[in-house]
């Protein structure tokens, strides 16, 4: 009881006339507050921890559930995958080969005058391979009607050979020619000018290769 009553008359302002037991007993209250303090910051930043990692182990298990499913079916996959590359070399294979290109420009050409259209520039251009087919610019210029073109267009689909071709920076447009008389005729021709571009198959000795010179020289040697 003494020591409750001391603590009832504790003077503020003369800390050091406490007795001994008062002064152990607040040493002791100061002490473990401290404890409690440091502990419970600790426990906090551990607390956050525990909260991030188990996100982590939630992520973690999902990663792990979906590599776990392409795994089971990777054999699958894989075979869909070589199914998938081998049918591209076949239709690659389709297109026409190094050696055929000359002879298919000139069929191109031989088809659009069969067509009655009148060939004012036919220029292949340079070469360009890409990953597993080379493309060749060709700079055109023809004049003719809306069925001959029609006519051209297909008599190239009906070539033995597979033909791609596709219009870059292309016009078309109207050309009424002026007549023996001078005056223009009631029908007019279109005029086609622009590039077009045609493809080949590039065989696997060529892949990686770079040789736009002498593909330039080649197209340009089939005009």
């Amino acid at each position: 009881m003494k020591f409750f009553d001391e603590l009832r008359n504790l003077d503020r302002n003369n800390i050091g006339g406490w007795s001994k037991s008062i002064k152990i007993f607040f040493t002791v209250l100061v002490f473990l507050v401290v404890m409690f303090l440091g502990w419970y910051l600790h426990v906090s930043d551990q607390q956050d921890s525990l909260e991030t990692l188990a996100a982590k182990e939630v992520s973690l298990k999902q990663e792990f559930t979906q590599k776990q499913a392409k795994a089971v079916n990777l054999e699958a996959l894989q075979q869909q995958l070589d199914e998938m590359q081998d049918m591209l070399r076949q239709l690659l294979r389709q297109l026409p080969s190094k050696t055929e290109m000359p002879e298919l420009l000139v069929d191109i050409s031989q088809t659009a005058l069969a067509a009655g259209l009148e060939i004012q520039v036919f220029d292949p251009g340079t070469e360009q391979p890409k990953d597993f087919y080379a493309e060749e610019p060709i700079n055109l210029k023809m004049v003719g009607t809306y069925h001959q073109f029609g006519n051209f267009i297909s008599g190239v689909a009906s070539l033995p050979r597979v033909v791609i071709l596709t219009m870059h920076d292309v016009s078309l447009s109207t050309q009424l020619p002026i007549g023996a008389n001078g005056e223009p005729p009631a029908g007019g021709q279109l005029v086609l000018q622009g590039t077009v571009k045609t493809y080949r198959y590039l065989e696997d000795e060529e892949s990686g290769e770079t040789k736009p010179a002498k593909g330039k020289g080649k197209a340009r040697g089939r005009k």
